[in-house]
């Protein structure tokens, strides 16, 4: 080999130690931000989805340039009957079901649809703070999956299109829509009534049309889908809540750098915070609004009526207790006082 050849060969070999040299800061800066998918099934305008758009905002800022996160409302990418599967095969990376929907991967969560279980949401909130309530969270890990967060929709109240809905008598032989729930199924057929499973977006015009005569929803669900305007009469009863729990994959959420992991758990934190907060407010507004509309009537309830539709619901507790565990009611029942 010629000295001009060797001469050559290190002039090349320096010039790329250099440019790797160079290219090594500038690969390390470039780096891909994690996205984040959160898929949900409502609107933007909910609590839910004014949540989802304050945790993006909340992440990406206590993260700059190492998350992104997508939000997709309305069942964009995933409805009701499919968003688990995506969430568990990693195509989302977050979903925000309602607690109903996790019955097949542990039974412990269905204490949240026992009826008359909670007085109101500020002792649903002091049960979820508990030891009890944040080990539900992580109930389901061996399944696939780990909860970050509760977040509320409000509890809920009982309409029907007939004139009186005082007591129990009052639904008896009636078809009411339900959530896809073994509790909440018991639950009308304690009271004599007829459970039919629906899908959410059905349930307007099966209200309109008589395929069933009632339903169970917050005060935002009623006003938002106008389901007060095919309703005579709606009950006070706050026998029960809607919650949805904000839920990833396992897997992903404990595969991720300790800092980002910290940054999204204290950005749901607060997240959820603010949507909790939400759904309190617009619920009290909206139950407002459908009084002011005139037209479907508000139906309040004594301590004694009260006190009926709680015995009448009393079985649902005893066929569930089995697969809940009296020690998990019993915690849940702690919150009340």
């Amino acid at each position: 080999m010629t000295q001009a050849t060797r001469t050559r060969r290190h002039v090349l070999f320096a010039a790329g130690a250099v440019a790797t040299a160079l290219a090594m800061p500038f690969t390390a800066s470039a780096q891909a931000p994690i996205v984040v998918k959160f898929s949900h099934v409502v609107a933007e305008n909910t609590p839910k989805g004014q949540g989802a758009l304050k945790f993006k905002e909340l992440a990406e800022k206590k993260l700059p340039g190492k998350v992104q996160v997508q939000v997709f409302p309305s069942s964009q990418l995933f409805g009701d009957a499919k968003e688990m599967e995506a969430l568990l095969l990693g195509d989302v990376q977050l979903i925000a079901p309602s607690l109903s929907k996790f019955d097949r991967y542990t039974k412990k969560l269905q204490v949240f649809d026992l009826p008359f279980l909670f007085d109101d949401i500020d002792a649903v909130d002091r049960f979820q703070a508990t030891k009890t309530g944040q080990e539900l969270l992580t109930s389901m890990k061996s399944r696939g999956l780990v909860g970050l967060a509760y977040w509320h929709n409000g509890m809920k109240q009982l309409s029907t299109n007939k004139d009186k809905l005082q007591r129990p008598d009052d639904v008896k032989g009636l078809k009411f829509r339900i959530q896809a729930s073994d509790v909440l199924e018991a639950q009308f057929r304690a009271l004599g009534a007829n459970p039919q499973k629906m899908a959410f977006s059905e349930v307007y015009q099966a209200l309109q049309t008589g395929v069933v005569d009632g339903q169970e929803n917050t005060w935002s669900n009623i006003f938002s889908q106008k389901f007060f305007e095919v309703q005579k009469t709606i009950a006070e009863t706050n026998h029960g809540l809607i919650e949805y729990m904000v839920v990833t994959n396992a897997k992903w959420w404990d595969g991720l750098p300790a800092d980002i992991r910290q940054g999204l758990s204290e950005a749901m934190k607060e997240a959820t915070a603010y949507a909790n907060k939400l759904a309190l407010d617009l619920n009290e507004a909206d139950k407002k609004k459908i009084m002011d509309a005139g037209k479907a009537k508000i139906q309040k309830l004594g301590k004694e009526d009260t006190a009926a539709w709680r015995k009448s619901m009393e079985p649902v507790w005893k066929k569930f207790e089995g697969d809940i565990g009296r020690d998990l009611i019993d915690a849940a029942l702690k919150a009340n006082s």
